[in-house]
């Protein structure tokens, strides 16, 4: 059996899109967002029930969320060896005989994801793929350290060959309306990670509001962010369908006013490929397939590519595998 999608060929080199430049803080635009949320609500319980993906199309909309999976390991023990295992199912996401008899040999994960500590091991161990690493970074994940702190910590994970950088904003600013600290201080973050990529992290579940998301949003993109991102994944409330729907909404409304696209990442309690088939198939729905490509999408997890293997393995054989046949790191 051959699944092969558009733009995701066996071994395929993806690039990060442009970067986005930023504009002036837009005060009138911010201040003047809606959000229906009981309309958003409707809407977001229909996503997956809407358009059914089944047999060959759900094998490839799978592989299509393990390229967008950031592999993430940002826990209080990690160590270089864990690391070092992690990095080496990034290269190898999917049993080589699996990915085989789909024609995808060669296929990796979108990025791997850990603390500024195990930079150099992460590129180390990924030298001679183009897997880059992300770091989070500013006093993750509360965003509460003193702002030098918080710039010198982005400075130091790029200098560590750092490609990607998920920062946390300061969602004080954002309950209390103070936008133009929000967009000054991710204004300074942008401009410390010089050509690595930056990712903000909302942290929605503590915004109290989905107005109060959608503002956030559009801030984070006016200044500068290259991917808006729901999570840290230590929130209590992590990414949600009606959460994810105000903010690809943000993309869209902010590509429609400037011709920017800002990538988008949901992270934090998605754990099953039914969840990410329902995130693949909100992201086609309401930015379009240009979006359905780890160059604007990805998946912040740490568990959620071993049930996608699982179910890989039983699209094959037709029987679910134990967990252990599938390992992380």
């Amino acid at each position: 059996m051959v699944i092969m999608t558009k733009n995701l060929e066996a071994g395929e080199l993806l690039q990060m899109h442009d970067r986005n430049p930023g504009m002036p803080l837009e005060l009138d635009w911010v201040m003047n967002t809606q959000v229906n949320r009981s309309a958003v609500e409707r809407r977001a319980s229909t996503i997956f029930k809407r358009r059914a993906v089944k047999k060959k199309a759900q094998i490839a909309w799978l592989l299509r969320a393990v390229s967008c999976i950031d592999l993430t390991t940002l826990a209080g023990d990690d160590t270089h060896g864990r690391v070092k295992r992690l990095c080496a199912k990034a290269r190898s996401p999917v049993r080589k005989d699996i990915l085989k008899e789909f024609g995808m040999e060669g296929l990796t994960v979108g990025a791997v994801c850990v603390y500024h500590s195990y930079i150099d091991t992460a590129v180390k161990a990924l030298d001679g793929t183009n897997i880059p690493v992300a770091a989070v970074s500013t006093g993750f994940p509360d965003g509460l350290s003193p702002l030098e702190q918080r710039i010198s910590e982005i400075k130091a994970s790029v200098a560590a060959g750092a490609k990607e950088i998920d920062i946390v904003i300061r969602r004080g600013y954002v309950l209390s309306g103070n936008w133009e600290a929000l967009y000054a201080e991710v204004s300074a973050y942008r401009e410390a990670c010089g050509d690595a990529h930056l990712k903000t992290i909302l942290g929605t579940g503590n915004l109290s509001t989905l107005r109060n998301v959608k503002k956030a949003s559009l801030v984070c993109m006016m200044a500068g962010a290259d991917f808006i991102k729901t999570s840290t994944g230590k929130e209590s409330v992590n990414a949600t369908l009606p959460v994810s729907l105000v903010m690809v909404r943000a993309i869209r409304e902010y590509y429609d006013r400037t011709g920017i696209k800002i990538g988008f990442k949901p992270a934090g309690g998605i754990k099953t490929a039914k969840d990410a088939l329902a995130w693949l198939v909100l992201i086609k729905e309401e930015l379009g397939n240009e979006w359905l490509n780890a160059d604007m999408f990805r998946f912040g997890a740490s568990s959620l590519l071993g049930d996608i293997e699982r179910q890989l393995e039983h699209n094959l054989t037709g029987r679910y595998s134990a967990d252990f046949r599938h390992p992380t790191a």
